[in-house]
């Protein structure tokens, strides 16, 4: 079983026309966030089954397929990693956390990030330091940041959340968007596990983060309090 074998799999279910779609979507214009990411134009539950078809790739082989300039190539890749993860005992999810935190140059679009990170690096450090989380959100590269705060939402389906509330502290005045969104998106998980520790965050927060950020921590709150919030009135 080798890269090229998935490749050509890949290959045979591209889309032109969602190919291009999808570079728009995914911000691959010059100056853009994903500069030169190509796709190929395939749909997520399209390479879920090419992952499980591969599930069995040396790891060697993932990393070829990694280190691609076709973006769908990293998808799978990742897709197979969490696959082995998940079904891997012990000696192997170390095995898959290392390499995976030796690859975030190449995990680099947010589907990437958000469809891996939890899965593999979060649950691996769930039970362990969390010290290497708010390393990488001190990161200047985008893409480790993001990984940073996606990652503890491993912890917070387990009902740990103080992890989520330190690494979103690091990222509170970052400039990227995305950032943004990420720390929104887990600040409001964090929320519908315990909504009086999220609510203790914000009062402390709420008048200097940036304002998507809030609008995502709070989406889940009644109307009445999400305007007081947005208003500055709490």
């Amino acid at each position: 079983m080798k890269s090229t074998d998935v490749a050509r799999s890949i290959k045979a279910e591209q889309n032109k026309k969602k190919a291009k779609m999808y570079a728009r979507f995914f911000k691959t214009g010059k100056g853009e966030y994903g500069e030169d990411d190509v796709f190929l134009g395939l749909t997520v539950p399209q390479q879920r089954t090419i992952a499980k078809q591969y599930k069995d790739l040396p790891l060697k082989e993932i990393e070829i397929l990694l280190h691609s300039t076709y973006h769908e190539f990293r998808l799978v890749a990742l897709l197979i990693l969490v696959l082995q993860y998940e079904h891997g005992d012990e000696k192997i999810k170390k095995s898959i956390a290392i390499f995976y935190t030796k690859q975030f140059r190449w995990i680099n679009n947010w589907d990437l990030v958000d469809l891996s990170a939890y899965k593999i690096l979060g649950d691996w450090l769930r039970d362990k330091d969390k010290a290497p989380l708010s390393c990488y959100a001190q990161s200047t590269h985008l893409w480790t940041k993001r990984i940073a705060i996606v990652a503890t939402y491993a912890c917070i389906r387990h009902n740990h959340l103080d992890d989520t509330f330190t690494v979103s502290e690091i990222l509170l005045h970052d400039e990227h968007d995305l950032i943004h969104k990420a720390v929104g998106w887990m600040l409001r998980e964090a929320g519908k596990k315990d909504v009086v520790q999220l609510e203790r965050f914000l009062k402390k927060h709420y008048m200097t983060m940036p304002r998507t950020m809030l609008r995502y921590a709070i989406e889940k709150f009644w109307e009445e309090k999400r305007q007081r919030y947005l208003k500055g009135m709490i």
